[in-house]
């Protein structure tokens, strides 16, 4: 049973912003539109070893989160990160981790965390 409305809403933005970029083919989406510099205007699929179909469906996850943006320019959509959305998540990340990190305590067992 998955009961998400009993956790707050940063927790939940959470996970879904983890959700999201746990994927392998998203976060290539991520790097290879870093990497270029600009918006990308075509088919990604072109430059990954993906099929349009499922390019197709990690683009959507990644824009419905807000990481991406495609504006339709005529039978093409051009492709952009979305800075903004990226800073606030990664903000959001680091905020919790930190938290995380500041509440270790030592209980006398050092293992390796592999």
């Amino acid at each position: 049973m998955r009961k998400p409305e009993v956790f707050d809403t940063e927790l939940q933005e959470l996970a879904c912003f983890a959700k999201v970029i746990s994927h392998p083919a998203r976060l290539a989406i991520l790097k290879y539109l870093a990497e270029t510099k600009t918006c990308i205007s075509g088919d990604i699929s072109d430059q990954l070893p993906l099929s349009r179909t499922t390019v197709s469906q990690h683009l959507k996850e990644l824009r419905e989160i807000g990481l991406i943006h495609g504006e339709i320019d005529g039978l093409k959509i051009n492709y952009c990160l979305c800075d903004t959305s990226i800073t606030e998540k990664l903000e959001l990340f680091d905020t919790f981790f930190g938290r995380i990190k500041s509440g270790k305590i030592s209980c006398g067992v050092e293992k390796s965390c592999k």
